[in-house]
């Protein structure tokens, strides 16, 4: 039921109809009895910064989650950043404060390590080097959270290879910018490849990467969910390589921007995964 005092959040991307955001929030909110709501925005590219200032205080929209292609324009918009946003450049949450202010942080990370952490258990950022694939707002907060947890080199693959330098003057001595058609190379000794691009997201649509050349205890991991099991996870389990999902990563994610949002930590007996799942299936 909405009323006069319900709490407005929701998610903001482009496109955005493929999101299963509003059904892990709202099964939250449901099961925890907050008269609370979580939608979907879709905002134009260049409609996102006044959408933005137009939600300070608060008044209409507690604060948002930040998808594809707004993250890097997120944190710019913002006043004020975590580090762990600041060190991505890159912003997955906005919160208006009432203050007037624009709060931004970037919970991709713990999501990304929350997910290996689940679906890969005993993987170690620290181990050895990890490949990120993209260098768009997704891969910003991979790399971040891979450095933040001490991995020893990240290797940053992009069809540009300007943009993969620009995120490695970004990111420090420990990111390795390279071309995407290098990467049977940059995938010697690796100890996990993640997809940070949107390319599996179209049916038929993959990434021509010779996946063959990671080592057999390498983790492939893809951030889309969107088929759930992508051309790149087939084609890695195919090679008998652990994977992980981007639907993992998402219910990772998701909690502690419901944090944010409500205040509270999301009932931990709704099984948050199982509902997207469903919703994936129909």
């Amino acid at each position: 039921m909405i009323t006069a005092k319900t709490i407005v959040a929701g998610v903001v991307g482009q496109p955005i109809s493929h999101s299963l955001s509003p059904v892990l929030h709202n099964a939250w909110l449901a099961a925890a009895g907050i008269d609370g709501v979580y939608v979907a925005l879709a905002p134009t590219a260049e409609g996102f910064g006044s959408f933005v200032e137009g939600q300070r205080g608060g008044h209409a929209i507690r604060g948002v989650n930040v998808t594809v292609p707004f993250k890097e324009a997120a944190l710019a918009a913002a006043d004020e950043a975590s580090a762990r946003a600041r060190l991505a450049g890159a912003a997955n949450l906005l919160v208006f404060d009432t203050d007037g202010k624009i709060r931004a942080d970037n919970t991709d990370g713990l999501g990304l390590l929350g997910a290996f952490e689940a679906q890969a258990p005993g993987f170690d950022p620290a181990a050895g080097p990890v490949a990120v694939l993209g260098a768009g707002g997704a891969a910003r907060g991979a790399v971040a959270a891979l450095l933040l947890a001490g991995a020893p080199e990240v290797r940053v693959l992009n069809r540009t290879l300007a943009k993969a330098r620009d995120l490695a003057i970004d990111l420090g001595a420990k990111v390795t910018p390279a071309a995407l058609a290098a990467a049977g190379a940059q995938f010697a000794g690796v100890t996990a490849v993640i997809n940070a691009t949107a390319a599996g997201m179209t049916p038929g649509q993959g990434l021509d990467v010779p996946i063959e050349a990671t080592p057999p205890n390498a983790v492939v991991m893809d951030m889309f969910y969107k088929p759930l099991e992508t051309a790149f996870l087939q084609q890695a389990k195919a090679l008998g390589r652990r994977t992980v999902d981007g639907l993992e990563m998402l219910v990772r994610q998701a909690i502690p921007s419901f944090e944010a949002f409500y205040g509270v930590a999301p009932p931990a007996d709704v099984d948050a995964r199982g509902l997207a799942l469903k919703v994936l299936n129909a």
